[in-house]
């Protein structure tokens, strides 16, 4: 019998050669490919094995068998470059690994054929074909992939571990001896105590301290990469210590300045705003004299590694200390100051950076610690500014941060649909700006919108480097246009209140990072800033970050903007010319001929998200200013078939709709099968429908899918079609973000930080939270991370007795040590499909029962809050974005669609230019991407489950559980 599945199934699997040089190279191929050890127990038998897994090889010699496989093989390796594998079998091995990077690296080295799904840049599956001609397949997903094998490569015991797949064979969680570089379990152990620190690490890293300071001005987030930081050094059996007051406490050192932190120090940092360890300007540390003293007291407090948080400023100055640093302990120890076994032991200094700026100016990183906690601030004032000025049909000029950068401008001004902004990237003349703006704006009033805000980042300038500030603004729209006018300036409310949901996991993984990337430096390895790139947290080198920030500001003072522009990112490009399309609507001349202009409906499919309102409002005016007709199916597909419920959009009536949640077009479950699908298909062809933008969840993917697959029956449906994900379980397969996640997600983290004060304020008590996703633990796991939630159930992993009774004894033990200290509440959060007989309230009632009086727990159900209230500015942005995007396939799909369209064509359906005009927008790696829903329902996706195959953020859930101290139960 098999031995303990890892994945699929696979843990002993024994494979047939058929010739003695397949034997041999099959041999070397696992050894090398899996990390194996070898064991030769006969000419004709190899087994190759590691602590997880073992696999047999055996020698059959059959030369018509050994010319069948290697068939197999030409022809898979044929296929490498051109085609999916995953259509061509159903038949593999699979493993489990925790990093597929490195196997991709060795293969690539060895020349050896493969595939990556879903991307090279994220693989999350990895194929490759072994010498015998089988598909061998590494995944870091726990899905299953693969199908039971074939008979004729593989023995009866691995038929047999497949089979206990497909009846539900538990899986371990041993990861094989590969290794990610945020995955902080394989590199130490942990104790049988609690908190989960670790065991001693090798005697040149067990030593190590490493302090955290923040600087420059504060940001959102900064707790929680301070709390991250802290935890992950203790964890790897560091010393943590946390410098106060920023560069000045470095100048003024001491134990009231260089703190060692603990474990329970940063105890719920995450739900604080602002930065606990505070942060100022230090002009002494400008000066060598100040470096120097900075220097000593890093000495005296036997600090090895300083990681900065802060902005440009900061940033710049920790790589000078480090550049600095050999003269610097050169001359302490020459004044007697430091002894010669200080200078040795001293004698690097190694600095990383992570960016904390509200600005999010800052080059080579997608986005900064606090810059979208700024843009929420920002957002909510707009949004209640323009409650007011629609009662009085006011002006508002609101001025925002943003020095040398518009991002914050620019983004609020798509999330709330903003009359006019003014970014320093891209001025106007004097006179221009204010042409522009006035004409604008009279548009607007005189097609019936009663308010008017105009953006105004604090370093708004005109094309003459002239400041624009927001009384100027305020003058023209009073003197020109005579509107009662008003002026807004946020200043530090944009920096104030706790972090949004992304912040706090962005500051959290980075501050993981930081401490895997002082450990890993040596003295010459350049500083690193610890940056975020397709979704990726990654290493750039901090001088050149720095510098190429800088060029920015050099490139505007130049009056070179076309410079400034191409050095920021081209989805900064591209958010400005979306804000640009969907501010004209229909108020200037169409930028398409007559002839490629098209009628394009929309629709709503599934549970109300936060987004879809935006995504409709936008998809509505980009198609005005193309010239196409936007036409809305209200209240879903059961709505088009029983009422017709079909009516072209226009501006006015959306006016608002953009920072509304729900859907104002109405949105139900029902599906075109379930709704009928040949009246469906009647209304189709009677409005005569160019394409089609489904807007929802996993009921959505089964409609496109549904809709592609009776193309053949109905012509109607011979028209380009695109879902764009949208739904708070983030579950649709070919993306890794819907709308309306991050709208749930930071309302579940606000429902969570309310119920862990009043578990603080009670004592003694945890709260079970219950919560939404259907079979999809991403919330659960993302709040679990935001919250500092003691333990997440979720459906992919199920709730074990064995897990369930370790988390109650970690509970107990917490409250015993917390010794009627205050904030000391704890969270359990739980999926609702979790565990069907284990509600929140019956979990809750057992660890209560288990406690034995020691402490109690509570249920706590936000039930449909997480689908309610205003869409994020992040689910705003991204709507707009990605009905842009959608619009615009649609409009490229037309020459291949239209010869198909006819009815009595012969139809292929399984052409494959054809196929693609019906796919499912994704974002993979911060990347759109359009995969074929057909690609993706066939090879991609658990029907039964309602899931994905490939879970992209299951890796977080080992990092929320290791800084919360969780023990896991294999």
């Amino acid at each position: 019998m098999p031995g303990t599945p890892i994945v699929n199934g696979t843990s002993y699997v024994t494979v047939e050669a058929y010739s003695d040089a397949s034997f041999q190279k099959a041999a070397e191929f696992y050894a090398k490919f899996l990390e194996l050890d070898s064991t030769k127990k006969s000419d004709t038998e190899t087994v190759l094995f590691n602590k997880l897994v073992t696999v047999r090889i055996v020698l059959v010699e059959d030369a018509a068998r050994q010319q069948a496989a290697d068939q197999q093989l030409a022809a898979l390796e044929a296929l490498t470059d051109t085609q999916d594998w995953r259509a061509h079998f159903n038949q593999s091995l699979v493993f489990k690994t925790t990093s597929i990077v490195n196997l991709q690296h060795s293969l690539n080295k060895l020349h050896i054929p493969h595939q990556v799904y879903p991307s090279t840049l994220l693989p999350m599956e990895l194929y490759t074909v072994d010498p015998l001609g089988n598909v061998v397949g590494v995944t870091s997903t726990k899905n299953s992939v693969s199908s039971k094998p074939t008979d004729r490569n593989l023995s009866s015991e691995a038929t047999a571990v497949a089979t206990a797949l497909q009846t539900g064979a538990k899986t371990s969680r041993e990861p094989s001896r590969v290794h990610s570089m945020t995955d902080l379990s394989y590199r130490v152990g942990t104790t049988d105590s609690h908190p989960s620190l670790p065991k001693q690490m090798t005697p040149a890293k067990a030593n190590k301290a490493i302090a955290v300071m923040t600087s420059g001005g504060d940001a959102q987030g900064m707790n929680s990469n301070v709390r991250a930081i802290v935890r992950t050094a203790l964890f790897k059996g560091c010393k943590a210590f946390v410098v106060m007051e920023g560069y000045e406490g470095l100048v003024r050192g001491g134990p009231e300045y260089i703190k060692e932190f603990s474990w329970e120090d940063v105890r719920g940092w995450n739900a604080e705003g602002g930065t606990n360890i505070g942060t100022a300007r230090c002009l002494e540390f400008r000066q060598r004299e100040g470096r120097l003293l900075g220097a000593l007291h890093l000495i005296e407090a036997g600090v090895d590694a300083l990681i900065v948080c802060g902005g440009d400023g900061s940033l710049t100055g920790a790589d000078l200390f480090r550049s600095e640093w050999p003269s610097l302990i050169q001359e302490l120890q020459e004044t007697g100051k430091i002894t010669q076994e200080q200078h040795t032991r001293y004698k690097h200094l190694n600095i990383c950076g992570t960016v904390g700026s509200i600005d999010n100016d800052m080059s080579t990183t997608d986005a900064t610690i606090g810059a979208y906690s700024a843009l929420d601030r920002i957002c909510q004032a707009i949004d209640y500014v323009e409650a007011t000025a629609n009662s009085h049909s006011r002006a508002f000029v609101v001025e925002v941060m943003g020095r040398n950068c518009g991002w914050l401008a620019l983004l609020a001004g798509i999330a709330t649909s903003a009359d006019y902004i003014f970014i320093p990237e891209k001025p106007a003349s004097d006179g221009d700006w204010q042409k522009q703006m006035c004409d604008i704006v009279a548009k607007h009033r005189a097609r019936g919108k009663r308010t008017t805000i105009v953006i105004v980042a604090e370093g708004a300038i005109s094309a003459d480097l002239t400041p624009i500030s927001p009384s100027d603004v305020h003058k023209v729209l009073v003197d020109k246009l005579g509107l009662d006018t008003r002026i807004t300036t946020l200043g530090h409310v944009q920096r104030g209140g706790t972090a949004v949901a992304y912040d706090r996991i962005l500051a959290t993984l980075q501050g993981v990072e930081a401490v895997n990337a002082v450990l890993e430096s040596d003295a010459d390895t350049p500083s690193p800033l610890i940056a975020v790139n397709e979704n990726k947290i990654t290493r750039k080198p901090l001088v050149e970050s720095v510098r190429l920030t800088k060029s920015v500001a050099d490139a505007i003072k130049a009056k070179d903007f076309k410079k400034a522009m191409a050095l920021r990112d081209t989805e900064f490009i591209e958010h400005l010319n979306n804000f640009m399309a969907i501010n004209s609507a229909d108020h200037v001349a169409p930028k398409l001929p007559r002839d490629q202009r098209l009628k394009i409906a929309i629709v709503s499919v599934g549970p109300p998200a936060g987004g879809i309102n935006s995504a409709v409002y936008s998809m509505a005016t980009y198609c005005m200013s193309q010239g196409h007709k936007p036409y809305a199916i209200y209240n879903g597909f059961s709505g088009l078939a029983r009422h017709e419920s079909v009516r072209s959009l226009t501006w006015k009536e959306m006016i608002g709709w953009q920072s509304k949640g729900g859907s104002e077009i109405g949105t139900n479950r029902v599906t075109p099968n379930e709704a009928d699908i040949g009246m469906i298909a009647y209304y189709f062809q009677k409005y005569q429908f160019d394409g089609l933008v489904i807007v929802g969840g996993f009921e959505a993917f089964e409609s496109l899918h549904q809709l592609e697959t009776a193309r053949e029956s109905y012509p109607a449906f011979r028209i380009p079609m695109v879902l764009i994900p949208a739904t708070l379980s983030n579950n649709v397969p070919g993306t890794e973000y819907s709308l309306g996640s991050d709208t749930a997600l930071n309302a579940l983290m606000k429902y969570c930080d309310v119920v862990k004060q009043s578990a603080a304020s009670t004592r003694g008590r945890t709260f079970v939270v219950d919560c939404q996703g259907g079979n999809s633990g991403y919330l659960a796991t993302c709040a679990a991370i935001c919250v500092g939630a003691q333990a997440s159930y979720v459906p992919e992993e199920g709730i074990s007795l064995d897990q369930l009774q370790e988390d109650i004894a970690s509970l107990a033990e917490s409250f015993e040590k917390s010794q009627g200290r205050t904030g000391f509440g704890k969270l359990i959060l739980k999926t609702t499909n979790a565990s069907k007989a284990l509600s929140a309230d019956k979990l809750a009632s057992i660890i209560t029962a288990e406690a034995q009086g020691k402490f109690d727990a509570k249920p706590a159900v936000p039930g449909h809050v997480q689908q309610g209230g205003l869409p994020s500015p992040i689910d705003r942005t991204r709507a707009t974005r990605f009905a842009i995007k959608a619009v615009d396939f649609i409009g490229k799909q037309q020459a291949i669609i239209a010869g198909v369209r006819a009815a009595d064509f012969q139809f292929d359906a399984n052409d494959k230019a054809v196929e693609a005009t019906a796919s499912v927008l994704g974002v993979k790696s911060s990347h759109i991407r359009f995969t074929p829903i057909r690609q993706l329902y066939d090879n991609e996706t658990e029907i039964s489950k309602r899931m994905p195959k490939i879970i992209h953020w299951r890796e977080t859930r080992e990092i929320a559980d290791h800084l919360v101290g969780r023990k896991r139960v294999d």
